[in-house]
């Protein structure tokens, strides 16, 4: 019996409807680095019985490196121009949910294609959550610095008024990972276009802290 059968029939037609009006969309998940981008995407991937990809983790296949390494040997500029390559191509691969890194989608063309191929959540959380979350993982490139909460500040003045333009947006909060799972299936719900409708996506945005 695969997992899909022992859900709630409830669940299913839930799901099956947002894959429907997905249509080839891909659910493409934006924000800064500890905003639970991997996290929550596989889970909400697995509800919707879509393939999650990591863009990051995508990049390192194809490089052979990891995200650190290239940072190191090429900088930022190379780093950003192979993720620029690898997130066009995936977008041709929808519909899936689609884990971007955190300066993805800062690029101007790369938002552009995501507005095409994908409807965008922007998971923002903030600076006490991403800290306690980023502590966990020493390794990230752009906070090998003397003082990386002032860069991860730094970071979020710079993204989130660009991160503000993705279609949809949610609260990562210091909630499980289910439950900031159920906000963004949330505004995909009250933000995908109707059946039969233009494909237009509206800005849903869900400011609610409770």
């Amino acid at each position: 019996m695969s997992a899909s059968e022992t859900r709630p029939e409830s669940q299913i037609q839930r799901a099956q409807s947002i894959i429907k009006r997905l249509g080839t969309k891909s659910i493409v998940l934006v924000g800064i680095m500890g905003c639970g981008k991997s996290t929550v995407g596989r889970r909400l991937a697995q509800y919707l019985s879509l393939p999650f990809v990591d863009a990051d983790s995508e990049i390192e296949r194809a490089a052979n490196r990891t995200v650190s390494e290239i940072f190191k040997e090429h900088g930022e500029s190379y780093f950003r121009e192979g993720e620029k390559r690898v997130i066009a191509r995936l977008l041709n691969e929808g519909p899936q949910v689609l884990a971007t890194g955190g300066g993805a989608f800062m690029n101007t063309e790369t938002r552009e294609r995501i507005k095409k191929g994908g409807v965008s959540v922007w998971m923002k959380a903030e600076l006490p959550v991403l800290m306690a979350r980023v502590k966990k993982r020493p390794t990230r490139p752009l906070l090998q610095s003397e003082d990386p909460e002032g860069t991860l500040k730094r970071l979020m003045d710079e993204r989130y008024p660009i991160y503000a333009e993705a279609d949809l947006s949610i609260w990562s909060r210091d909630v499980t990972h289910e439950a900031v799972m159920e906000e963004i299936l949330k505004v995909l719900e009250a933000g995908l276009p109707p059946l039969g409708a233009p494909s237009a996506t509206p800005a849903i945005n869900i400011d609610s802290e409770e």
